[in-house]
């Protein structure tokens, strides 16, 4: 009988684990600090010498020895400040108080002890909301896209947990007419109740920042129920409710003076009030005559002149959206007690034009506002009336929306709007993607506060009324050059198999600025091949003219021959806040979640 023969042949997956060595840069600079020996009889850090290297390397500022021991302490103690996920193993410095190379490059490479930027608000506060750049949401209440998705108060509740400072809603009468609903109106959208979207606003309006929270109020409702929901806001919010006084605001109040309170913006109700004449012969002149006259100054801004703004019939059908469609008809009748329920609660008045553009733009000395226009309108604004667009924004709002056809909830970019001055950029936080990336790196700035004091160039104003020009090309002001040394992280974050099924990742970093055009640039390290803790060791440089609105843009990913690059992190980073020296930078999913563990160490330097 014949016998067959097998022959297995097993393969094992060999992943490369190496030792984290710190660069050649950290220990130069480590050695360059050493004033001590070990008890092994190695190089040494003291105290003092951490404080010098902070001090003369890092350019921290105001550090002295009690902050140093503070440090130490922490490294003491082997949690490096909570980052003791970051390291297998924990050098602990000795009880003597001496770092060696194995301890300073863990301080180094902890973005909790040695972050990129800083945590804490540091800018004045005390200027008019006006001056700040405010965290911006869209249609806050939908979990997906704009015409099918459900609404609910859950992405409310993870917008205010990002630090978003300005909350949107959309209200509709209910399907008996007697409530208020939620939704995204003449869409698909399944609605909320309002008073479910307040309550989670008033449980979660300050978790992430003291600073206002602005409720921006798409109003569809009868007067009944705006007088309703003017209860239901009063009764919800109580104290944290800031209620402006009669007089029109001639200068918005500061984001300090408006601290862990809660303000109204919308646009204020129409007050008919007609004669018995009037209403027997139902006069649409007389009407639109008596409501004419009972219009206060900054109505009649926003609805001079009777041309529309879009001149061309395919920018009207693709400019639609919620935020535009208000009914042209006249608006329900009601008398002053109630419509002033609901009036007085309005902090920022808001309206849409409905004249020439440039009309809309108007600055009126008597009084401020918001204005909201669409992406698209907005470019329109910014082509034909730069100068007037900067001049508005320096004392009143200016709000831009997404246009509607974005319908998957994607986003428009944001810096034509940032360096016209317009405070409120209104994003969709639903999904995910670059320009979502840009907003939320912007915002981390200031200590992630939600407000972000605007560039001193677009606050002034010649004696003549000239302002800033963002046609007119600027010299370079300064130069920042970023070093990206190593990363690691992803053998603790990713499965061993995540990206790819037989050899350990090939990782390349992707470096860029996002600004003005004369500043964005991108480019990128080589690919190191088959490596969980790459080491790429190379500078890149960067000239700016305009440093105040740039963004760092940094991804790693994985490097695929066959297949679309694998994602392995990202982040973005003002870079007006960016700390000089040596830095340990976390990246974030595509979401804007930080991953535990996965970091870059990288280093800034400003020329």
């Amino acid at each position: 009988m014949a016998t067959s023969t097998y022959n297995c042949f097993c393969f094992t997956r060999k992943f490369k684990m190496g030792e984290v060595q710190p660069p050649d840069d950290v220990r130069r600079v480590f050695e360059a600090y050493a004033d001590g020996v070990g008890g092994g009889g190695g190089p040494t850090i003291s105290a003092e010498g951490l404080r010098r290297f902070l001090v003369e390397s890092q350019a921290e500022k105001g550090i002295g020895s009690a902050q140093v021991a503070t440090l130490m302490e922490k490294l003491r103690g082997g949690d490096a400040g909570g980052a003791k996920h970051y390291f297998e193993k924990i050098v602990k410095p000795s009880s003597s108080g001496f770092l060696s190379i194995e301890d300073f490059y863990q301080f180094l490479f902890s973005p909790e002890l040695n972050p990129p930027m800083k945590h804490q608000v540091h800018q004045d506060m005390t200027l008019p909301i006006s001056h700040y750049y405010v965290f911006t949401g869209h249609n806050s209440y939908l979990t997906g896209n704009q015409l099918s998705s459900d609404c609910s108060d859950i992405p409310i509740i993870k917008a205010l947990q990002r630090g978003v400072r300005v909350i949107e809603l959309d209200m509709w009468p209910n399907s008996t007419k007697d409530n208020v609903d939620i939704l995204h109106g003449r869409t698909l959208t399944s609605p909320v109740e309002i008073i479910k979207c307040l309550r989670s606003i008033k449980e979660y309006a300050f978790c992430a920042s003291p600073y206002p929270l602005i409720i921006t109020l798409e109003d569809h409702l009868t007067p009944n129920l705006q007088a309703k929901v003017a209860e239901m806001i009063k009764e919800t919010f109580g104290d944290m409710l800031y209620i402006p006084g009669d007089e029109p605001m001639k200068e918005f109040p500061s984001p300090e003076d408006l601290k862990n309170r809660i303000i109204i913006s919308t646009k204020p109700p129409k007050e008919y009030l007609e004669s018995n004449e009037a209403k027997t012969n139902g006069s649409r002149k007389s009407s639109n005559s008596n409501a004419s006259a009972e219009r206060t100054s900054v109505e009649e801004s926003y609805e001079a002149g009777a041309k529309d703004l879009s001149d061309s019939k395919s920018e009207a059908s693709n400019d639609k959206d919620e935020d535009e469609s208000e009914e042209e008809e006249d608006d329900p009748k009601f008398g002053k007690d109630t419509a002033n329920q609901y009036r007085k609660l309005i902090t920022i008045q808001a309206g849409k034009p409905k004249g020439q553009l440039k009309d809309a733009l108007y600055v009126d000395p008597t009084c401020v506002r918001r204005l909201s226009l669409s992406e698209q309108k907005l470019t329109r604004a910014c082509t034909l009336h730069s100068a007037d667009v900067i001049r508005f924004t320096q004392r009143n709002l200016l709000r831009v929306f997404p246009k509607g056809t974005r319908v998957r909830s994607s986003n428009y970019k944001p810096m034509l709007a940032w360096t016209h001055g317009a405070q409120m950029v209104a994003f969709n936080m639903q999904g995910h993607g670059k320009q979502l990336r840009l907003m939320q790196g912007f915002f981390k700035a200031n200590g992630g506060c939600g407000y972000v004091r605007k560039p001193d160039f677009l606050m002034k104003m010649s004696e003549n009324g000239e302002v800033f020009d963002p046609s007119v090309p600027l010299p370079v002001k300064q130069t920042l050059k970023v070093k990206v040394y190593m990363g690691d992280g992803w053998r603790m974050d990713f499965s061993k198999t995540h990206f790819d099924s037989y050899s350990p990742p090939d990782f390349y970093t992707k470096v860029g600025i996002e600004g003005v055009p004369a500043d964005t640039l991108k480019k990128k390290t080589k690919v190191i091949e088959d490596d969980w803790i790459p080491v790429w060791d190379e500078e890149f440089s960067f000239p700016l003219t305009v440093p105040e609105l740039a963004l760092l843009r940094i991804e790693v990913k994985e490097y695929d021959l066959s297949e679309k690059h694998d994602f392995g992190g990202q982040t973005c980073l003002p870079v007006a806040e960016l700390r000089p020296g040596i830095r340990a930078v976390p990246l974030y999913d595509k979401k804007g979640t930080m991953y535990k563990s996965v970091r870059l160490l990288m280093h800034f330097k400003f020329v």
